[in-house]
């Protein structure tokens, strides 16, 4: 999902769609709830506010706002099924939890199921880096001809017979294709009932709704604002409802441009056209956008008769009878669907879906800025207002912060499924447990590490002390901290999210700026201290002896071997990651032999804690001169340090098991940074 942007589907919730009583039931072309949340206020003449100069930084925010309580959830409970598949194994729900989950219900005889089907089959393919797994559910059909479907799109993934459609009268699914998506606790996240048939890609524009629901990198588009850069709007023409003037978008170039895709029978479009219509007759008439809407269905008189009838005919409408307008736009999910169109004729913004608490000021926003009159200021003063409110007036600042792993930061949680861990969502969200913060899925526009996570709530303009502050140590380290962030350093970390340390980077070509932020999404690698000498695992038994024995006993502790047994002891790649200190300064001389050096040639315990050598001697201390692990965060610190080598290419998936794998090699005896014996540990006792 682009960062500040909404996908297709938002995760959890229904878009256009089913799931009928059981799960929600919403079969119309919204999609998108209308939250009864505060709406914005503090409202200000203009925008554009002088910052007052730096001053001394205020104290910084409380560093422990990690309850650990899980918050409640509000989505319901996928309910367990079971079934045999076509190998006739049988398996149920509850094997399937602690990964994410998408069931692909399908009847292969439905005319449908050939587009669904290929564009499952595309998104597969990322299940083992994104972390989820897919399960086909065949209903309404017998095994031969399901066997058939399923080695023509080449499905690896276990499908269940279901040919009486038992389980999807279980979960109350009324419609021969459906996908159900659940995360890794088995709590539903999104569904979807209804697919395009008639359009030009139709396979393509399933496939962008799947990984926008899964949170997969998306496809290329001509018609998403990205990473900065705006795309030219296509151009069309259509015919006017009830004129005989027509309409063509490159005819307003020089105005900007209001286009909405709507249902006349959605009552999320009604609320975004009532919003509209205020929206501009607010703005001084020289700056008023021209205002274009695309009813989706045709039905002309239908159309007008709903439009006088709630006082929403007061702009030009029109219709895309072959579907071409939509297709350029790649308009086929849920409405309204609306563009801002800037006066050279550029897509400034794109507005999936309606909630009106946020996007109604949004809106208002974008119109003046885009008309050129003064931008009302329509932060909320009771919460957190979110990227895009602050992104409207500082633009080149937020294209920047899009350039950032601060924009990416919500995607790791859902791709680790730790989205209902509230130690890990309080860093990686804006205003967590906070009067007017994130609260999950109902405010989608507060995920990720935000503008208002280190510039404070409304910034300046509600947050005046923050201004004040050039130094943001005291605010990254409530999450950059020793549990959760290995080596944080202020001074080589700013450059990676400062503004105008990056603002160079917004003149070149998005291919470029793609290039950028895919370099900058890669782990980290030397996060251990290299200074320090190595001195082998040996050295570390006369003080660590319990420690020692067990990992002796450990696969590390025979990494060499395991080399020498498939003839690979002599491959310098194999040697980097099988050996301790590889090419350092003590450690694995680069050349050297396996059989030479027996400490050195293992993964040896200063591969994981760093080297020793400011460790070992008499009069050097204890604490601080190696890294520990017993207190660090497994999936923030640990795998990082271990997957330097246990990566993709070596061991897939691992990332995923890290908590697991940990376990497994654990061997702490004392309690971290106080050398006092975990006694209470039973691992240990009588060691």
């Amino acid at each position: 999902m682009p960062p500040g942007g909404r996908p297709l589907i938002l995760p959890g919730v229904n878009y256009r769609f089913l799931i009928s009583a059981l799960l929600v039931a919403n079969l119309i072309a919204c999609d998108r709830p209308n939250a009864d949340a505060d709406a914005a206020e503090g409202e200000t003449p203009n925008a554009t506010v002088k910052l007052a100069a730096a001053e001394s930084p205020p104290p910084a925010k409380e560093a422990a706002k990690r309850p650990a309580a899980k918050p409640v959830r509000k989505e319901r409970p996928l309910p367990a099924f079971s079934g045999f598949t076509l190998d006739r194994k049988k398996i149920s729900v509850s094997e399937l939890l602690g990964k994410r989950l998408m069931i692909f219900f399908f009847n292969p005889e439905v005319k449908n199921a050939e587009i669904v089907a290929t564009a499952i089959a595309r998104v597969a393919v990322f299940r083992g880096n994104h972390n989820f797994q897919i399960v086909g559910v065949s209903q309404g059909s017998n095994t031969s001809t399901t066997r058939s479907f399923v080695a023509k799109h080449g499905f690896d993934f276990p499908i269940i017979d279901d040919p009486s459609a038992k389980i999807a009268r279980q979960l109350g699914l009324q419609v021969p294709i459906a996908i159900i998506g659940a995360d890794s606790e088995g709590y539903v996240t999104f569904g979807m009932g209804q697919f395009p048939s008639d359009g030009p890609d139709d396979t393509r524009v399933i496939e962008n709704m799947l990984r926008a629901s899964l949170r997969l990198p998306e496809l290329a588009s001509n018609s998403e604002p990205e990473l900065g850069t705006r795309p030219e709007a296509p151009n069309f023409e259509i015919e006017i409802l009830d004129s005989d003037e027509g309409f063509e978008l490159a005819a307003q170039r020089g105005k900007p441009v209001m286009l909405i895709f709507f249902l006349h029978t959605c009552p999320h479009c009604h609320d975004a056209m009532a919003a509209m219509k205020q929206a501009i007759n607010e703005m001084p008439e020289a700056n008023r956008p021209a205002m274009i809407g695309i009813e989706v269905t045709g039905r002309t008189a239908a159309v007008r008769a709903k439009l006088s009838e709630l006082s929403l005919d007061f702009f030009p409408t029109g219709f895309d009878h072959d579907g071409s307008i939509r297709a350029a736009f790649g308009v086929f999910g849920g409405v309204p669907d609306t563009f801002l169109i800037d006066a050279q004729g550029r897509i400034a913004a794109h507005i999936q879906g309606w909630r009106d608490e946020s996007d109604s000021p949004l809106l208002r926003m974008r119109l003046a800025q885009l008309g050129g009159a003064p931008v009302p200021m329509l932060l909320r003063s009771k919460g957190y207002s979110g990227n895009e409110a602050c992104g409207v007036c500082h633009e080149s600042e937020h294209a920047t912060w899009m350039l950032t792993e601060h924009a990416r930061a919500f995607d790791t949680l859902v791709k680790h499924g730790k989205t209902n861990d509230a130690e890990c969502v309080s860093c990686h969200v804006v205003g967590y447990d906070e009067l007017g913060g994130f609260e999950g899925q109902d405010t989608p526009q507060l995920e990720n590490v935000g503008c208002e996570t280190c510039h404070g709530r409304g910034g300046g303009h509600l947050s005046p002390e923050f201004v004040k502050i050039l130094d943001y140590t005291s605010i990254c380290v409530t999450c950059h901290d020793t549990k959760h962030s290995l080596g944080f350093e202020y001074a080589t970390f700013l450059p990676k999210i400062s503004h105008a340390a990056n603002k160079h980077v917004l003149a070149l070509p998005l291919e470029e700026k793609r290039k950028i932020l895919a370099e900058r999404g890669l782990r980290r690698s030397n996060l251990l201290p290299t200074a320090a000498k190595i001195v082998g695992s040996d050295a570390c038994q006369s003080c660590h002896q319990t420690e020692y024995e067990i990992w002796r006993k450990s696969g590390h502790a025979r990494a060499g071997e395991s080399l020498t047994k498939k003839g690979s002891e002599g491959d310098q790649n194999c040697l980097a990651c099988h050996t301790t200190g590889y090419g350092l300064d003590g450690g694995f001389a680069k050349g050297a032999e396996l059989a030479a050096h027996a400490d050195r040639g293992r993964v040896g315990c200063e591969s994981c804690h760093g080297p020793g050598g400011d460790h070992i001697g008499e009069e050097t201390p204890k604490f601080g001169s190696i890294v520990a692990l017993g207190d660090k965060c497994d999936s923030c610190v640990i795998l990082q340090i271990c997957g330097s080598c246990h990566d993709d290419a070596n061991d897939p998936g691992f990332e995923f098991e890290v908590e697991a794998k940990i376990e497994q090699e654990r061997h702490g005896t004392t309690e971290p940074g106080t050398g006092t014996p975990k006694l209470a540990n039973e691992k240990f006792e009588g060691s």
